[in-house]
């Protein structure tokens, strides 16, 4: 089955179709895929045999823009577990200049999942690893990634955190693709 174009990026990766319809992660010659217990919407492993939320497919693979897309809508929804996972595919499967981007924007990620299940020490340990990994981009960042702004709202979140405990660290101000100018205003971008 073939995803229809008004599916977002994240209905066709949680039903486990990618753009060109394959189904990735599901059992070939080799077996079921390697990422199959159940997890809860944290990520968190469940029992096997418990019903678990949907999961992305251990091998998606996909373009830069529609890994970041695909990111985005998921950190937006609550769900930075999910985004990890598909952040993490595009580290894998990256050119090795990028590797350090998408390893950081995928501890951040974790970052996010370890606040959400009020775990401060983890959450602040990540959020800072994944700003630092970024922070070497942010001169020219690939894929029109904010990576200076995403690089400082992980270090805000990070010392909320610090501050106030893992509860305090609220969604990620920055969006991973900087906003592209509109026409007739200057050149400058948001980053929050």
């Amino acid at each position: 089955m073939s995803p229809r174009p008004e599916d977002s990026a994240a209905d066709q990766a949680m039903t486990g179709e990618s753009p060109g319809g394959q189904t990735p992660g599901s059992p070939g010659a080799d077996g079921p895929p390697r990422n199959a217990r159940p997890r809860d919407a944290l990520g968190r492993p469940l029992p096997r045999g418990a019903t678990g939320d949907e999961r992305i497919p251990d091998d998606l693979v996909l373009p830069p823009a529609q890994a970041l897309q695909l990111a985005q809508e998921l950190l937006d929804s609550g769900r930075p577990f999910h985004a990890h996972e598909v952040l993490e595919a595009s580290w894998k499967s990256a050119p090795a200049a990028e590797r350090d981007l998408w390893q950081g924007l995928a501890q951040i990620a974790v970052g996010l999942t370890h606040a959400q299940r009020g775990n401060a020490r983890g959450a602040s340990a990540l959020l800072r690893r994944g700003a630092d990994r970024v922070a070497g981009y942010a001169s020219a960042p690939p894929h029109g990634i904010d990576a200076a702004g995403i690089r400082r709202a992980a270090r805000e979140m990070a010392a909320r955190i610090d501050r106030d405990g893992a509860g305090a660290a609220g969604p990620l101000t920055a969006r991973l693709v900087a906003a592209s100018p509109r026409p007739g205003r200057s050149g400058r971008t948001s980053s929050a």
